[in-house]
């Protein structure tokens, strides 16, 4: 064998050992970011075959994931800090609101011309929707920050909602408002019995304050889960978003101060915290929201 073809050989001898191991690096750093992705390591990739290009992407790897770690525990930071000023926020605001009940209170005993009681009505009524306001942000705060396991057992949710709903009638009437609630057989979740009263009881609410002429109420069973759906219709140029209605202090119209956008929010946290979910559609100025929950199979 001449020398041209055993200087040949040995050449592409080493490009296959060169490319096996380039190929082994490759494997080796897709392993280690696949044990940072799966196992939530922090440990940096290493490179054990030296080459000037493979160890610049490596280091470029690194930094990706320093500032990605960095930008995590910023946003986990800011979480914590927004979720504190909600809680100090709504604790500050009871004491002056509860002075201000008071003094208003003091004014409604005493005698007060027509226009007086006009106006007083007017600071009791925003006076109840700020109360309001401070109460969901108060939830909020409880729900965002809690540690506590929720005490899930069978509940009759049938009866549930149709005794929220006869409680509710009254409210409705004053608001020239339809309840239309055909009472369906006893569907049993597996659920919380005080977070389920809060599912409903702040549906009912946001229906009140946003439904025109008729709210329908069903309680049905689909893709064994338990569906508690809310329609209400809605003015034609209503500018709400179906697919933000579940956002934090999202209220779909710029001019309701008064209202929080809580509301909802809370309605979605309280049904994932029991495994189910919570979903909006709005078909022309008909608005539906659907609450799934788990239902409760007997073992046996």
């Amino acid at each position: 064998m001449n020398i041209p073809v055993i200087v040949l050989t040995a050449i592409i001898v080493l490009l296959i050992l060169y490319i096996y191991l380039l190929k082994r690096q490759f494997k080796n750093i897709n392993r280690q970011l696949d044990k940072r992705l799966n196992k939530h390591t922090r440990q940096p990739v290493s490179v054990e075959f030296i080459n000037r290009q493979l160890n610049q992407l490596v280091i470029n790897i690194n930094n990706c994931l320093k500032a990605e770690e960095n930008l995590r525990l910023t946003c986990i930071r800011d979480e914590k800090k927004f979720k504190e000023l909600i809680a100090n926020i709504s604790h500050d605001l009871r004491t002056p609101l509860t002075a201000i009940k008071g003094y208003l209170q003091m004014l409604d005993n005493g005698e007060l011309s027509c226009e007086q009681q006009m106006k007083l009505d007017v600071a009791v009524k925003y006076t109840r929707e700020l109360e309001q306001l401070i109460s969901h942000f108060f939830e909020y705060s409880c729900l965002i920050s809690a540690e506590d396991e929720l005490k899930l057992e069978k509940i009759n949710l049938t009866n549930l909602m149709t005794e929220c709903l006869a409680e509710a009638v009254p409210s409705f009437e004053e608001q020239h408002l339809i309840l239309d609630f055909i009472e369906p057989k006893a569907i049993f979740v597996l659920g919380d019995k005080e977070s389920l009263l809060r599912i409903i009881q702040n549906l009912i609410r946001n229906c009140r304050q946003h439904a025109r002429d008729r709210v329908e109420v069903q309680l049905l069973e689909e893709n064994e889960q338990a569906v508690m759906s809310f329609c209400n219709y809605m003015e034609k140029d209503s500018d709400l978003d179906p697919g933000r209605m579940f956002e934090r202090f999202y209220t779909g119209d710029k001019a309701r101060v008064s209202q929080s956008g809580l509301g909802l929010a809370i309605v979605k946290i309280l049904a994932e915290q029991m495994g189910g979910g919570a979903a909006a559609a709005l078909e022309e100025v008909r608005l539906e929201i659907r609450v799934m929950l788990p239902l409760f199979r007997d073992e046996g």
